[in-house]
């Protein structure tokens, strides 16, 4: 499939490009307006494209990890994607992000329990931080509007479905949907298809 782009898209994928060039080698082309935060924090392979109003924030909360969110080779991200990374995220190599989509390793609080400091009596703004890490395999593609949330593995190969909110582990070769997301299918290596679930 061919692009055809407009003049003014033209233009400001040129300039985007010498952004690029000048600062972040070994990217393919980061579009502008893009927001980082932490900058010092991030690990990204050669190849690296994002789309419009990307929103990547790594945060320093003191706990000495020096790379806070690595991005694989050859990873391409469409608009409007955001990233926080307070502990770490780690996207693979090839991965494929549609736009809107948000990733994070932290929440306002903790959830899992009866906790005095994520009561709904606290402003969700003052009730501690909460990380846990997000790993995503290789050759991962994601779906638009896609949600994935503190401490989640998503393995190689895998396909998130559009919309979907992604709260616990989702195994290599799997096509996951829904809100929260459910395995459907699974791709069969002996047959080389994939198969519903």
């Amino acid at each position: 499939m061919k692009n055809s782009y407009s003049l003014g898209e033209i233009v400001s994928n040129i300039i985007s490009l010498i952004y690029t060039k000048l600062f972040f080698p070994g990217a393919r082309l980061i579009r502008r307006p893009v927001y980082i935060r932490g900058k010092k924090f991030l690990q990204y392979g050669k190849g690296l494209t994002t789309g419009y109003n990307c929103r990547l924030e790594m945060f320093d909360n003191g706990n000495g990890i020096k790379k806070k969110l690595i991005i694989g080779l050859n990873c391409k991200m469409g608009d409007n994607v955001h990233i926080a990374a307070s502990e770490r995220v780690v996207i693979g190599d090839n991965c494929l992000m549609a736009s809107k989509i948000y990733i994070s390793d932290t929440s306002h609080g903790d959830y899992s329990d009866m906790s005095v400091d994520s009561s709904p009596d606290i402003a969700p703004d003052d009730r501690p931080l909460y990380s846990k890490p997000v790993c995503i395999g290789n050759n991962v593609w994601i779906g638009e509007n896609v949600c994935i949330l503190l401490g989640v593995t998503i393995g190689d190969g895998c396909i998130i479905g559009a919309n979907s909110v992604v709260n616990k582990d989702i195994p290599k070769d799997c096509i996951a949907v829904g809100s929260p997301a459910k395995v459907i299918k699974r791709f069969n290596r002996e047959l080389n298809k994939w198969e519903k679930i």
